[in-house]
């Protein structure tokens, strides 16, 4: 197995340099490839600052990424929690970070509409810390 830096998955995705992209096709072709949580941030970042995707094309991007049988993330179903809520409306970081977070009780924010938002998706009591 490989892994993957966000810039393979960034020409793969949107194929902005035909040689780098080609390149990137051969990784993901044929071969088991890792890609860790910190990536997935930092693709879905990228996409929407650099490449101005919008939430959906991100999200639809990332779920057809993914669900390449020869992809492997640490938590498949923390991704697919993350990419869900994405879609649901919170922003992909707070996503990801709450979804990762599920086994606890609370999760302390200042951000009041992550606590708004989130609290309708997730029994983990998203509130400010008291």
């Amino acid at each position: 197995m490989i892994a993957v830096d966000t810039n393979v998955i960034i020409r793969l995705l949107t194929r902005d340099d035909e040689q780098q992209y080609q390149k990137s096709l051969s990784v993901f072709s044929g071969q088991e490839v890792f890609i860790a949580d910190t990536v997935i941030l930092e693709v879905e970042w990228v996409l929407r600052f650099s490449y101005e995707f919008t939430s959906n094309e991100i999200s639809h991007a990332l779920r057809k990424l993914l669900g390449l049988k020869n992809i492997h993330v640490s938590n498949p179903v923390v991704s697919a929690q993350a990419i869900d809520w994405f879609e649901k409306g919170l922003d992909f970081s707070d996503a990801l970070h709450l979804a990762q977070c599920q086994q606890f009780e609370k999760f302390y924010t200042f951000d009041k509409q992550l606590i708004l938002k989130a609290n309708k998706l997730t029994e983990c009591t998203v509130m400010m810390p008291c």
